[in-house]
């Protein structure tokens, strides 16, 4: 009798596998908690909300979706010295007059990281305080065209905001980006709504602080997530994205230490960091009315 209710018992702890599955096959990839608005933005040209929230095992994620009626016109970009120096993102977001909403924008390459891609030509200090990617587009002057190194990046176009994923140099200077932003090859997450993000690759898997955009099918919207402390793995962020909205595509900025998040209030003059900054980086991404 003891034998049978020990059996029993052990049954009972064990997890529930369905026919031809496996509870961990079943688990989800993603769970939303206290999820509440922290700051709303709206006037005519420029709306964003920014809620707050816990995914998974971070102790704060910042989810900012935001609309502007002319992107072109309304997002702006501000780099540090060409080859010179990199600086706080509270720095550069000086440099966006009006500045509402600031992120983080590319990878970059510095004696802290001097790491870059294998197909890129010269040494790494050839790149040292500049961003990542074969193109570098600011105000609509290109200050880097890596000939034979296909572009991985986004860039702002009259019409908006686009991503690229391996295209030819050339085909994307004929669109006469304004701007460009990018980082590692494998950034791009998902497109027209598919996962592409390559699941073995190990930075995917990692969890990280992040600064993950996405481009949703309402014209002219974008969502930001801003990953807290402990992080997400690029995998969860992109389920999290993927089945919660209805994307075109989504893309990792640069994350890490060099995440930043800086609003201003609605009437206030004062542009503030929300999350974390602090960090010297490269370039950033602003929003304007």
């Amino acid at each position: 009798m003891k034998k049978w209710l020990a059996a029993l018992m052990l049954l009972c702890l064990l997890p529930f596998c369905p026919p031809g599955g496996s509870a961990e096959a079943e688990a989800p990839l993603y769970t939303v908690k206290d999820r509440k608005v922290h700051t709303t933005y709206d006037t005519d040209t420029l709306k964003y909300t920014i809620e707050k929230m816990r995914i998974n095992r971070t102790e704060e994620c910042y989810l900012t979706t935001v609309w502007v009626q002319d992107p072109a016109r309304q997002i702006k970009k501000a780099i540090s010295p060409w080859h010179e120096a990199i600086w706080k993102a509270e720095n550069l977001a000086k440099k966006i007059p009006g500045a509402a909403l600031v992120i983080n924008g590319s990878g970059y390459v510095s004696k802290q990281y001097p790491a870059i891609p294998d197909n890129y030509p010269g040494e790494s200090k050839d790149y040292f305080c500049t961003p990542l990617g074969s193109i570098t587009v600011v105000d609509g002057e290109v200050y880097r065209n890596l000939e034979g190194v296909p572009y991985y990046g986004l860039t702002l176009e009259a019409d908006g905001l686009h991503m690229y994923v391996g295209a030819d140099n050339e085909a994307v200077l004929a669109n006469e980006p304004i701007q460009t932003w990018s980082f590692y090859e494998g950034c791009p997450m998902a497109l027209n709504g598919e996962d592409i993000l390559d699941h073995d690759w190990l930075f995917a898997q990692k969890t990280a602080v992040r600064t993950v955009i996405c481009k949703l099918k309402a014209e002219n919207t974008y969502l930001i997530l801003t990953t807290g402390s402990r992080g997400l793995s690029l995998i969860e962020a992109n389920a999290f994205l993927l089945g919660e909205y209805d994307t075109e595509w989504i893309y990792d900025l640069d994350g890490g230490p060099s995440t930043a998040l800086l609003r201003r209030k609605q009437g206030k003059k004062l542009l503030k960091v929300l999350h974390p900054g602090g960090q010297r980086i490269v370039d950033v991404m602003g929003f304007v009315e």
